[in-house]
């Protein structure tokens, strides 16, 4: 690289606070970069550029956000798909707008506070990793090109998120105790279902069902739920009950005893290969933003591939991510767009 000049995504949060002193720390010049996504909040990324000094700028990102993600978003849940707009995000609007930002200032490097990290191999390839302790960001960070991770820093990804908020002490930062932001940054309230019925065009109620049809009770919309669900269904029964599927060509939401929501076969879309990966490989796999991974073997199909589960997994949801891991190595991610139950009948 040609210089130690980085743009760092500034969000007015603690942890890309920290990752601006660090990254001074470590030699590097500092750009802040403030995305406007309409909600307010510059006021706090422009106090920590200036308590570092820091040449501090803004980027409006609000039409590519709705066209990019928003706008998906919304249709994923009238589908009866379950969206995870943060990894739509990422190599779509956020990261481009760094990268342009580095460009018009000259920077090799661009930067953000997530809890990821970048490692060089013994084969001088670049891969993204885990981070370092409880916190993995990297399964969002998983549909970015591998072609930019040599140019992705992620300074704060060998700390715990405890050790980040002391630093953020240490080092004087005058937003040291703001709570940590929502995953959502468009719906700060948290409530999906509101912000989509806030712009129109949601689907009607409709008939919880059980899977031989017979009508259980009422549903608010099918975009107010998810595969697995328990909680909020208002539904008397002698047993708990769990969302099994959600039928948009009828407005229907299936109920079950949740007997039948683990799954041993996952199919996906749109591989994003990181690293390389042999046909077959076990590996693990995670299936949704927890912590929870599943051992799995691998095989590519077209664009997208198959993954047989060595142990099942509860609720593969359509429109979630299924990110594979080789010990802390992201391999590489797909759109999950379907899954067969252990209780179906075999291939």
């Amino acid at each position: 690289m040609g210089n130690k000049s980085v743009v760092l995504g500034l969000s007015g949060g603690v942890d890309s606070a920290v990752a601006a002193r660090l990254l001074q720390e470590a030699g590097y010049t500092v750009y802040g970069h403030w995305l406007d996504i309409g909600l307010g909040g510059r006021e706090d990324a422009q106090r920590v550029a200036e308590t570092f000094g820091i040449p501090f700028s803004t980027g409006d990102i609000r039409r590519a956000l709705e066209e990019e993600v928003m706008g998906p978003f919304q249709r994923d849940y009238l589908a009866g798909r379950t969206p995870l707009p943060c990894a739509r995000c990422n190599p779509t609007v956020k990261f481009p707008a760094l990268f342009r930002r580095a460009q018009e200032v000259g920077a090799d490097f661009v930067a953000t506070g997530h809890y990821a990290r970048i490692e060089t191999g013994a084969d001088g390839e670049t891969r993204l990793c885990r981070g370092a302790h409880t916190n993995d960001q990297a399964y969002m960070l998983a549909r970015l090109p591998k072609a930019w991770l040599p140019r992705i820093l992620f300074p704060i990804g060998g700390y715990e998120k405890t050790q980040v908020r002391q630093l953020a002490r240490d080092f004087g930062i005058p937003v040291a105790e703001k709570p940590d932001s929502m995953e959502i940054c468009f719906i700060p309230d948290g409530d999906y279902a509101a912000w989509l019925d806030r712009r129109g065009t949601t689907p009607p109620p409709g008939d919880f069902v059980d899977k031989t049809g017979k009508v259980l009770g009422r549903h608010k919309g099918i975009h107010h739920y998810t595969i697995g669900q328990r909680r909020g269904l208002t539904i008397s029964a002698g047993h708990r009950l769990f969302v099994s599927a959600i039928c948009p060509e009828d407005d229907t939401v299936v109920l079950s005893d949740g007997t039948d929501l683990m799954a041993d076969v996952v199919w996906g879309e749109d591989w994003n290969p990181l690293a390389p990966v042999e046909e077959g490989e076990e590996v693990t796999v995670r299936l949704r933003h927890s912590k929870n991974e599943t051992p799995a073997r691998f095989s590519p199909a077209g664009t997208g591939g198959r993954l047989e589960l060595l142990a099942p997994a509860r609720a593969p949801t359509p429109g979630q991510l299924a990110v594979l891991y080789r010990g802390d190595t992201v391999l590489g991610s797909l759109w999950i767009t379907g899954a067969r139950r252990v209780n179906e009948e075999k291939e």
